[in-house]
């Protein structure tokens, strides 16, 4: 069996439905709708050190282009992508600058890794961010979403550092390892993959083979 490539493809999360597998199980998946990715740079040893490819996602429309965008994005034609990722390879070989990578690189079956932010929620209190029970929720307790005495009054005289507080919560990096492709819609560029992936609707999702499985 020959071994596939690595590579990277980025999509667009749509949304979840759920459909029949060939067991007549229902079965819950995320839709993934494929962006144009492009490879816009090849790593090598003797350039940088070691061995990657940079891939490009999306696309940027140049109006007044620069000496620079020309000459580094020269290969994209009328475009240039404005998201981009790294995969670190063994070896660069069979990579090309300027190939578009086809969504047909990956296949019905396949086990991947889905990288994603997760959604934000802005300023969260403690049982929001944390799942903090909270107080009493009578009028005299006077402590009902609160969390508590977070500090010391002499001794120590400082709070604890990883003091679970309130904060900015959400819209963290999150990876989401061996999950499985359903189906894959060529026609309309559509990847089914089977779970929930993190992200909220219309967010970038970077879809890779997955590491536990090579």
């Amino acid at each position: 069996m020959e071994k596939k490539r690595d590579i990277l493809l980025v999509g667009k999360k749509i949304g979840m439905t759920q459909v029949y597998n060939e067991s007549s199980d229902l079965v819950p998946v995320t839709v993934i709708k494929a962006e144009k990715c492009v490879i816009s740079r090849v790593k090598t040893l003797e350039s940088d050190g070691y061995t990657a490819v940079q891939f490009g996602f999306g696309e940027k429309k140049i109006k007044h282009s620069t000496k620079a965008e020309i000459g580094q994005n020269g290969m994209f034609k009328n475009f240039t992508p404005y998201v981009f990722h790294e995969l670190r390879v063994d070896s660069t070989d069979g990579y090309e600058v300027g190939e578009v990578t086809p969504l047909a690189e990956f296949a019905k079956g396949d086990i991947i890794d889905v990288v994603g932010e997760t959604k934000g929620h802005g300023f969260a209190g403690v049982m929001k961010r944390h799942g903090f029970h909270g107080g009493p929720a009578a009028h005299g307790s006077m402590f009902h979403r609160r969390g508590g005495s977070y500090g010391q009054r002499q001794w120590v005289g400082h709070v604890f550092k990883g003091r679970k507080m309130p904060g900015h919560f959400g819209y963290d990096r999150c990876t989401i390892q061996n999950l499985s492709i359903i189906n894959i819609d060529l026609e309309n560029g559509l990847m089914l993959i089977k779970g929930s992936v993190p992200g909220a609707k219309n967010s970038f999702i970077v879809v890779r083979r997955a590491i536990k499985s090579k």
